[in-house]
């Protein structure tokens, strides 16, 4: 199944802001090179990305609902009327979203604003 340009993007921008957080928050912990659930995912992978087992974990979770999305185009993940994520997954994503937004709007990324804002 090939992923369109939207979920790249998405994905990326998931990655990225996991990456964030887990360097910036677990400095302490064993962090290892993140292994992608596909071939498709690991070309979006940036090298250098060092995650703990937990933001692994976390982020290996978010790709596989991230693919899956029925809706087309999709909602915004809190606004959407049925929720892929459990409850324990979706508090840990809001957390790092909740840290990673602002952190990359105050370092320049004007245009992540919105999704923050939404």
């Amino acid at each position: 199944m090939a992923l369109s340009r939207k979920e790249k993007r998405d994905i990326q921008i998931l990655i990225r802001f996991v990456h964030i957080f887990c360097r910036q928050n677990h400095r302490r912990d064993f962090k290892k090179p993140f292994s992608p659930p596909s071939e498709e995912v690991a070309s979006l992978v940036g090298r250098g990305v060092q995650l703990c087992e937990s933001c692994s974990h976390l982020l290996a979770y978010g790709i596989r609902k991230r693919s899956r999305c029925p809706y087309d185009p999709k909602p915004l993940c809190k606004k959407c009327e049925s929720q892929c994520y459990s409850q324990n997954y979706k508090q840990k994503v809001r957390q790092v979203m909740r840290f990673s937004g602002p952190y990359l709007i105050k370092r320049g990324r004007l245009d992540l604003l919105y999704h923050y804002l939404a």
